[in-house]
């Protein structure tokens, strides 16, 4: 791949140049490569989800740079040589994070208990819920934990007395901007 910097004759030309040449802008510089070729392939099913989450993940981009907030968002976060538009397509590729391995043993079923929840993502997570059933998987209770001033840190105070709490699961909820959903089941 060529790339020109400087040129009179190139500066600013983009697109296909006859059957051979694509011109394009990066980061301010002409890059001048071979014409993509048609690929003829007989695609496996891992391939084919791959292909449909890349197509997902672009039209996801372009919708979200397509709003102004959005895009002025994902500009800010943006590296040199990115764009918004990069920024949100790796965003929708990836999921939050939830930091394993949590630490319930001081939750007796009682009013009050903190949930803590320590999550991560490229971006950013906006929104954390956590709830809590018992044995059979009825939902004993549910809410949205708050953000706190270390940004990963989430915290979630019960609501419920949970007499039955020796048998019962605490699930963690994490989304992104795309809304891309983790989610972290620990048994009692």
């Amino acid at each position: 791949m060529a790339k020109s910097r400087n040129n009179v004759i190139t500066h600013g030309l983009s697109g296909l140049i006859g059957d051979l040449l694509v011109f394009r802008q990066r980061a301010g510089k002409t890059i001048v490569s071979d014409r993509p070729k048609v690929r003829v392939d007989n695609p496996n099913p891992d391939q084919l989800e791959v292909r449909e989450r890349f197509i997902k993940a672009a039209r996801y981009a372009k919708a979200a740079i397509s709003d102004l907030t959005i895009k002025a968002l994902y500009q800010a976060a943006a590296k040199a040589g990115q764009s918004a538009y990069n920024v949100a397509f790796a965003d929708y590729k990836k999921a939050p994070e939830i930091e394993a391995n949590p630490n319930y043993n001081g939750y007796s079923g009682q009013i009050g208990y903190q949930v803590e929840a320590t999550v991560y993502d490229n971006f950013m997570v906006t929104a954390v819920k956590v709830e809590i059933r018992d044995a059979s998987n009825a939902l004993i209770e549910q809410g949205d934990a708050i953000q706190q001033d270390d940004v990963s840190k989430w915290i979630y105070a019960t609501t419920v007395a949970n007499p039955d709490y020796a048998t019962s699961s605490i699930i963690i909820k994490a989304y992104d901007m795309p809304e891309n959903e983790t989610i972290q089941v620990t048994q009692l």
